[in-house]
């Protein structure tokens, strides 16, 4: 007999200091080396569009993203290790890109570890391409450092007429 599983209804809502403590857990558990609280108070603190992806009061995920002149720089995206590839990250990733439509923002960039394979296939088939390589970008652990990939989406509908 298979387990049924139920749909889990998810909402975004703005991420505060309410929910800061379950974010961090999220964090440390998700990566080798997670942004600090001040971290995420500085981005808070700047106005950048923070969003906690709910269950019930389960944080499943979050994302942290800077507005620019018609751009969007995602600078944190992550899913919960407990609920990892259920399709979390693509629900948060299409929900900044409707936002960043409505900012009319033309572009998402994204920066990403050259060795975090996974997840560039995630932005991959959401359309984002690769546009190059940040030498030494991210700390990698021995006074090491780690490349990033520099990957960005077109959001607005190209004008066939005229050319950048």
């Amino acid at each position: 007999m298979s387990a049924v599983l139920k749909p889990v209804e998810a909402r975004l809502e703005p991420l505060d200091t309410s929910r800061l403590h379950q974010v961090l857990q999220i964090e440390q558990r998700a990566y080798a080396h997670p942004w600090s609280r001040g971290n995420f108070l500085d981005a808070l603190k700047s106005g950048y569009h923070a969003r906690v992806l709910l269950a019930g009061e389960e944080v499943l995920g979050y994302y942290v993203a800077m507005q620019g002149v018609d751009e969007v720089h995602l600078l944190n995206i992550t899913v919960s290790p407990d609920v990892q590839r259920q399709g979390w990250c693509r629900a948060m990733l299409d929900a900044l890109a409707l936002w960043s439509r409505g900012q009319d923002a033309q572009w998402l960039w994204l920066e990403v570890r050259a060795s975090n394979r996974r997840a560039m296939a995630i932005y991959e088939t959401h359309g984002y391409r690769r546009i190059g390589l940040r030498k030494a970008y991210y700390p990698a652990g021995h006074g090491q450092r780690e490349d990033a990939v520099v990957m960005s989406l077109r959001l607005c509908a190209t004008d066939h007429n005229h050319q950048p």
